[in-house]
């Protein structure tokens, strides 16, 4: 069974990583789900993000469907989130870049006239414990 059911066909997830004092910070973010095993959501940040430096200390995350201004329209999931690199970061951005087209492809010919940060992918699978933060 999906996991991750609540996301399907839907285009942003709000992401809340937190703070060491436990406060929450909600983004909205695009997404792709793992077609193979459906348990895997990926999104991708720029390394020096501040949700990049939370999950660095801490994976443990909340996810709901939302919208574009990141109006959550679904259930709250506690979840484990976790930088990923190699081939992991490959396909998750080919996910992404396949979903969002041609408005990713846009974004990616844009930053590279930006100098600055490169960019982390990031892999959320459901998590079995219910403490978030």
């Amino acid at each position: 069974m999906n996991n991750f059911e609540a996301f399907r066909g839907k285009r942003y997830l709000n992401l809340e990583t937190f703070r060491t004092n436990g406060q929450g910070v909600r983004t909205p973010v695009w997404f792709a789900a793992d077609h193979e095993d459906g348990t895997t959501l990926f999104v991708y940040s720029l390394r020096s993000s501040g949700k990049a430096k939370r999950l660095r200390r801490s994976g443990s995350v909340r996810i709901a469907p939302c919208n574009a201004r990141g109006m959550v329209t679904g259930p709250w999931i506690d979840a484990q989130a976790s930088i990923v690199e190699g081939e992991e970061f490959r396909q998750g951005m080919q996910l992404i870049d396949r979903k969002y087209r041609p408005w990713k492809q846009i974004l990616d010919l844009l930053a590279r006239f930006r100098r600055g940060d490169a960019r982390i992918g990031i892999a959320i699978r459901r998590n079995t414990a219910s403490s978030p933060g």
